[in-house]
This record gives structure tokens, sequence and C-alpha cells, in this order.
């Protein structure tokens, strides 16, 4: 079994979340996600958000609009639309609960 790939894997788990949470802040350039998400490891390839945010519009779950930019071609910046708090609310429900549900396991000790 390669160690890498279950890593990978279990990022992928949690991407859309992520996402979702940070969208969730308020209206975000793409740009900045990446940022954020690299900085924290949970996505270092740029080709993976691109295709997950057009699926996320796609489902309903963000809009996006284009701002004009000082610095050169428009920008668009992603929102979350009622759909997509809602969402995001049952998948934060999902993820305490296997949060506290992998803590049980894990703090038991190992024989």
């Amino acid at each position: 079994m390669n160690l890498e790939n279950t890593q990978v894997q279990m990022r992928k788990g949690i991407l859309e979340y992520c996402i979702l949470h940070i969208i969730s802040r308020g209206e975000v350039y793409a740009s900045d996600m990446l940022d954020e998400l690299t900085s924290a490891k949970i996505i270092v390839v740029e080709g993976t958000l691109y295709p997950l945010l057009t699926r996320l519009k796609n489902a309903g779950l963000l809009e996006y609009k284009w701002v004009e930019s000082k610095s050169g071609p428009p920008r668009k910046y992603y929102k979350l639309t009622d759909k997509g708090s809602k969402f995001l609310g049952s998948l934060t429900e999902t993820w305490d609960d296997l949060v506290h549900s992998t803590q049980m396991i894990t703090s038991r000790p190992i024989a």
C-alpha cells in the first residue's frame, strides 16, 4: 500500500468542505483560496481547484461575479448561495461527528 496515495485521498475527502468554508467567510478570489489551501497542505496542484469550483457552481452551491482589476484582467470572485450555506452547515455537522469519532478511536492506547 502506498502511503502517499492514501494521504492524497484523505486530503481530497475534505477538499470540498474546506473550499466551501473559505468561501463562507465572504467573496473570495480563486488565487487566494489556492494560497490558503496550499499553505494548509490541503491542496498542492492548482489544476484540482478550478474543476471543483465548476462542479460546486453547477450544483448551485456557489456563484461568482467578475470584478475589474487594476493590475490585469477581470477577476472572478466566488460566494456561497443559500443552498451552499445550508450544504456547508450539514457538512460541518458531519465533520464534527467524524472528528469526535476519530478521536474516540485514536485516543485509545496502542497495545
